[in-house]
């Protein structure tokens, strides 16, 4: 399991970044980030439209993100054992997936306590 930062949505990280360089544009922001997601290094949080970095290697895996909704840290877990019953899932209707990643909603275990 990895600690990530908090998400960032691709405004924020335009924003974070004009401060070092003001000519730099969102097309560009979302193509750096679109490459992120494909080659691996980040993850596209569908339900926050927002970005995290990865921590992991999941070449046969399935990575599952624990967000907390208070905090709003992502903690980043191994979903090997899913990435099988998750593919029979999908090609149940002839869908063939190209990746896996699942995003559970709750409190971390600072925030809990």
């Amino acid at each position: 399991m990895k600690k990530h930062e908090k998400p960032m949505t691709a405004y924020a990280i335009l924003d974070q970044m004009k401060r070092q360089e003001p000519s730099l544009a969102a097309p560009t922001v979302y193509r750096a980030l679109a490459a992120l997601t494909d080659q691996g290094g980040a993850y596209k949080l569908e339900s926050l439209k927002a970005f995290v970095s990865c921590q992991c290697r999941h070449e046969a895996s399935a990575p599952v993100l624990g967000i907390c909704e208070d905090c709003g840290n992502v903690e980043e877990h191994d979903g090997a054992g899913l990435l099988s019953e998750l593919s029979v899932l999908s090609a149940q209707p002839g869908f063939r997936a190209s990746r896996h990643i699942v995003e559970i909603h709750g409190l971390c275990q600072g925030c809990t306590t």
